[in-house]
């Protein structure tokens, strides 16, 4: 698969020694229009675009292992991108991201073979929602965590969750805009834990649908409130709709927490939790 950078150079017959690095990136959804490049938005790709230019000295192109919307967060999401230009690993550190704005940096860059592709050779994904259950409204939270001002029957959700895992068709939870080849996925784990007034809910599937989390959540939510019995998310699934589904939940506690790649890469398996919970 030939770089961006390599086919603008093809038609000119240059031979070109391209390198390839995986890099690890954080940020904050609040700041972005979401992952993917938009004409006249403020995007993380768009961002880390320019930014790595600077430092690279040309125009690159820049792939993920996913795209996430407008407001959801990343822990650590996976880059990579090609160049010809040698710099130290601290370049594509701390280097870029002197150039990116406070909201996105880069936690790690590593050299990588050039079959390695951040979105293609990914095993899973991993995905965390932070929901705050209390009466009032956060402030110091506010768009770091989803909130609810009603208490929940969190054994109800566990229950109801248990009919989400293995391999599905999972339209009902399948955004109208998702551009997805397949609706079939299959989700490997979700845990839902309790701190306090806060219940962390994780993910892990082979990949996932647009919106396909925020609509669990909310899936699970109703059953939360005892709308519904855990056994109505088997019958939701089984329905392959959208439309039976509830709303879209929020997306201010979801966080892409992490991506697995084979061994054969060497990068990090586990994300860095800097902040407590996420």
């Amino acid at each position: 698969m030939r770089s961006y950078l390599a086919d603008y150079f093809y038609g000119s017959g240059w031979v070109l020694e391209l390198k390839r690095y995986a890099l690890a990136i954080e940020y904050d959804g609040r700041d972005f229009s979401g992952w993917q490049v938009q004409p006249q938005m403020q995007t993380v790709q768009g961002e880390l675009e320019r930014a790595i230019a600077r430092m690279a000295g040309h125009q690159v192109r820049v792939h993920a292992a996913g795209r996430t919307d407008a407001g959801v967060h990343a822990i650590r999401q996976i880059i990579h991108f090609d160049t010809d230009v040698n710099r130290p690993i601290t370049a594509w550190v701390r280097g870029v991201n002197s150039f990116l704005p406070s909201g996105v940096a880069v936690l790690w860059a590593q050299e990588v073979p050039n079959h390695f592709h951040a979105r293609f050779v990914a095993t899973a994904r991993h995905y965390r929602y932070l929901l705050l259950r209390h009466p009032v409204r956060p402030s110091l939270q506010a768009g770091r965590v989803g909130w609810v001002h009603y208490d929940v029957n969190v054994d109800a959700m566990r229950d109801s969750a248990q009919f989400l895992l293995g391999e599905h068709d999972f339209s009902s939870f399948r955004a109208a805009e998702c551009q997805a080849l397949s609706p079939v996925k299959h989700l490997q784990r979700i845990q839902i834990t309790e701190q306090a007034n806060m219940l962390c809910f994780d993910f892990s599937a082979t990949a996932f649908l647009h919106h396909m989390v925020r609509n669990m959540m909310g899936a699970m939510l109703h059953i939360g409130k005892g709308k519904d019995s855990p056994e109505w998310m088997a019958w939701l699934l089984a329905q392959k709709n959208r439309k039976t589904a509830p709303p879209t939940f929020m997306p201010d506690g979801l966080y892409l927490t992490g991506v697995t790649y084979p061994a054969e890469f060497g990068l990090p398996t586990e994300p860095e939790y800097r902040y407590g919970l996420i």
